[in-house]
């Protein structure tokens, strides 16, 4: 599969290009929108939400990755070979936890350019062409590259990164780091672990490890951005549980 993620949005012609200009190069090949609301601009948070989207990716799948502030700056264009599956996007630390994560990682900087490049969208220009090519076991165009490292970015991060349909809080941390008793502090109020939606009252806020592993703050029954006011980049503090 080609598996988009981008921070698009889902009005606007963006997602409907660049998924044409996959299928144009790999016209039987499954592909999906995976995610279209990452966090605007901000690959340093985005980075955290693909990397546990990342861990249900198969042999052979292509990631096409486009959070993209800095597009068309002198910042590389990269395919990643990350274990047995691929990442294409730009060289801003987007791929960052997925490659430490890793236990194998060849990058390669994408040296193929099309006919036409615009300068505002080289996911459909540049990396939908490539992810394509490499779900079909095309590797042309490619040479392999040192790629820029974010070695201060914490394991997990404790802030939000995602807020979902629902108005539930994603954090960048992974669940399995924390102890059951742990107490998050966010936006003046603690919230406890619940294993499941069920076990709070209606209205109640609570945190629960979400369905990619990652530590998630939700109301049963309402919205817990609403209830919290905030956002993406919100700090999240862990108290008084320690990390495992």
């Amino acid at each position: 599969m080609i598996l988009a993620f981008t921070d698009f949005g889902f009005s606007g012609p963006y997602l409907g290009e660049l998924r044409c200009a996959a299928l144009r190069e790999a016209p039987d090949v499954a592909y999906v929108d995976l995610l279209a609301d990452a966090p605007a601009f901000r690959p340093d948070l985005a980075a955290y939400l693909l990397a546990a989207l990342a861990l249900r990716l198969q042999p052979g799948d292509v990631l096409l990755g486009v959070v993209d502030p800095g597009v068309g700056t002198e910042r590389a264009a990269l395919a990643v070979e990350v274990d047995d599956y691929w990442l294409v996007g730009p060289d801003n630390g987007l791929f960052e936890i997925a490659m430490r994560r890793a236990a194998r990682v060849r990058a390669y900087r994408i040296t193929w350019r099309p006919r036409t490049l615009s300068t505002s969208f080289h996911g459909r220009d540049l990396f939908a062409p490539v992810a394509a090519r490499l779900a079909l076991g095309h590797r042309r165009g490619l040479a392999p590259v040192e790629p820029s490292r974010r070695p201060a970015w914490p394991d997990d991060l404790d802030r939000i990164v995602h807020v979902d349909h629902y108005g539930n809080l994603l954090t960048g941390r992974r669940a399995q780091t924390l102890d059951e008793t742990a107490l998050l502090e966010v936006a003046g109020r603690t919230v406890r672990r619940a294993r499941t939606f069920a076990a709070v009252g209606a209205g109640d806020l609570f945190w629960y490890e979400n369905s990619s592993g990652l530590v998630e703050i939700a109301e049963n029954g309402g919205s817990a951005a609403a209830a919290l006011g905030i956002g993406p980049d919100a700090p999240v503090a862990i108290t008084p549980g320690e990390p495992r």
